[in-house]
């Protein structure tokens, strides 16, 4: 007799990430995936598309609107497992973290803001008596890079700095949430800790060009990368020995978006412009009307700089470069990977934390195998 499947409900499963997190998990044998948002139109036709990219995928479709119901639409669902996808992050509260551990769930997100990922451990000690796992920030940051940064600063006795940087190509889809969150700090101050103090960075400012290079692959750029406020910088200072300094940098593909958004950024620094956010609309209409310049190809750079045990001086640099369109794939894996490990029994962990050491590196390289990302590290 086969075991029950396990029931993943993805909250925004219709959306840009959570389309893409229901498609990696209906190709996995095992899982019960129920597509969730507010539409449940879009959430039908996700679970189509699904059954015809996957015959045998177990998928339906139920509305879910987090601000109405939402325990009774959790209970419903018979759920094991919520990933919550739908972002932006920054300014929400925990509420659905609260139903999970209410109803005995985990609870799993892709949020990159600071501030929420930074304090889901105030759920800790009702997570644990629930018996629950919730992680926050199961997405490219920060699961992917403290994986990528574990990875590299292994055997090293003391870390210096800790630059990182993604670009997207411009011709994959860019959800509204994601650019709703860019817009939400560009212009504003952030703590950043770099060249041993911290010190105050502003949202799409601190501009550095940068070409990504993976051997055998053809490079990306030169691109733009501006500053992002992200969960890592308040994270990793105090992560890892020497108490480094640590930098996270978006780019845009075309210069001409990258550095029209690094001039806005002045007027809302010097408040002469509100929140970018409320001009998000007319902002994503301009960039749309440019969405089929560029390319499909995007990726993502983690470099450390530290002291071994023997006192050498070195630098290590992971690249990733994704092609065909794959990009977008990438901010769900973490939290594919944390599903599989919890069906399986292999991740034991419970409480609220954000999510580090709950995967490694070979985890995430066994995940995207079978698509065009291309990974490799340089030491010099």
């Amino acid at each position: 007799m086969n075991p029950a499947p396990f029931t993943v409900l993805v909250i925004g499963g219709s959306g840009t990430f959570g389309s893409r997190v229901c498609r990696l998990l209906a190709a996995e044998p095992g899982f019960r995936v129920v597509v969730a948002g507010r539409s449940l139109a879009k959430a039908t036709a996700e679970v189509e598309a699904l059954r015809s990219a996957h015959p045998a995928a177990d998928v339906t479709a139920q509305r879910l609107d987090v601000d109405a119901g939402l325990d009774q639409a959790l209970r419903a669902s018979g759920a094991g497992l919520v990933i919550h996808t739908a972002g932006p992050f920054q300014g929400q509260d925990y509420r659905v973290a609260r139903a999970c551990i209410d109803l005995g769930m985990h609870y799993v997100d892709l949020a990159d803001g600071r501030d929420f990922v930074s304090g889901i451990g105030s759920l800790d000690g009702p997570a644990r008596d629930a018996d629950v796992l919730l992680a926050a920030g199961a997405s490219t940051v920060p699961g992917l890079s403290a994986a990528v940064v574990d990875h590299l600063a292994g055997d090293l006795a003391t870390l210096e700095s800790i630059d990182m940087g993604v670009t997207p190509g411009n011709r994959v889809e860019r959800g509204a949430s994601l650019i709703n969150a860019i817009l939400g700090y560009v212009g504003q101050p952030m703590p950043w800790r770099w060249d041993g103090r911290w010190t105050t960075a502003y949202g799409w400012q601190e501009l550095r060009r940068r070409v990504l290079r993976v051997p055998g692959v053809a490079p990306v750029g030169p691109r733009w990368f501006a500053a992002c406020d992200v969960p890592d910088l308040a994270l990793f200072p105090a992560r890892y020995p020497g108490t480094p300094g640590v930098a996270f940098r978006g780019g845009l593909e075309l210069s001409v978006l990258h550095l029209g958004l690094w001039l806005l950024s002045w007027p809302v620094r010097w408040r002469l412009l509100p929140r970018l956010a409320t001009l998000s609309p007319l902002i994503r209409g301009m960039a749309y009307l440019v969405q089929s310049l560029g390319s499909d190809r995007g990726g993502m750079f983690v470099e450390v700089v530290g002291r071994d045990a023997g006192g050498r001086h070195l630098k290590r640099c992971w690249t990733l470069i994704a092609e065909d369109g794959d990009g977008p794939v990438i901010p769900g894996v973490p939290a594919v990977i944390l599903a599989k490990g919890l069906a399986r029994g292999r991740i034991a962990a419970r409480g609220a934390r954000p999510c580090l050491d709950l995967f490694d590196l070979r985890d995430f390289n066994e995940a995207v195998a079978a698509l065009s990302i291309h990974c490799a590290v340089a030491e010099s």
